[in-house]
């Protein structure tokens, strides 16, 4: 299952949640504003990070700036439990499944969360043709074939 932790006033996470909304991409949505990060929450961002907190902190945020510090300086535990107590320092949105992760909203990025049967469809690889079909007419047939499972 994807995981996006958003913000309520972040336009980046809104602009996230409206493309699996409009791919019909089931994900689970925690807003750190509102439920509480956990040290699981943070492993798995770092665990799916190349440059660890780097990646996944913004520095130049507020709370940062006013406690002075330096990430350099500080240990694992103690970040992590900084990032818990203060999650607006994190950047946004983070979106997580399994070994894929995306920091911030980027419109090609994004697509490495599609699904396999739509990458099927887009690559052609169950088509005779042997193809690539265009985008928007592998996510009609896409979405045509997620109706008639819901119908049947």
């Amino acid at each position: 299952m994807i995981t996006i932790y958003t913000t309520p006033s972040c336009s980046s996470c809104r602009k996230a949640k409206k493309w699996f909304n409009d791919h019909r991409i089931e994900y689970r949505e925690k807003n750190i504003f509102n439920i509480k990060l956990t040290r699981d929450d943070i492993v798995m961002m770092l665990r799916n990070t190349y440059s660890g907190f780097d990646d996944i902190i913004s520095t130049r945020s507020k709370v940062f700036q006013e406690q002075n510090l330096d990430i350099e300086d500080m240990t694992m535990s103690e970040l992590t439990n900084f990032i818990i107590s203060n999650p607006s320092v994190l950047r946004r949105p983070i979106i997580i499944e399994d070994k894929k992760m995306q920091v911030g909203y980027n419109e090609d990025e994004i697509r490495t969360f599609i699904p396999r049967r739509l990458r099927e469809i887009i690559m052609c690889t169950k088509c005779d043709e042997g193809d690539d079909c265009e985008y928007n007419d592998a996510l009609k047939i896409y979405f045509k074939e997620l109706q008639e499972k819901q119908h049947a």
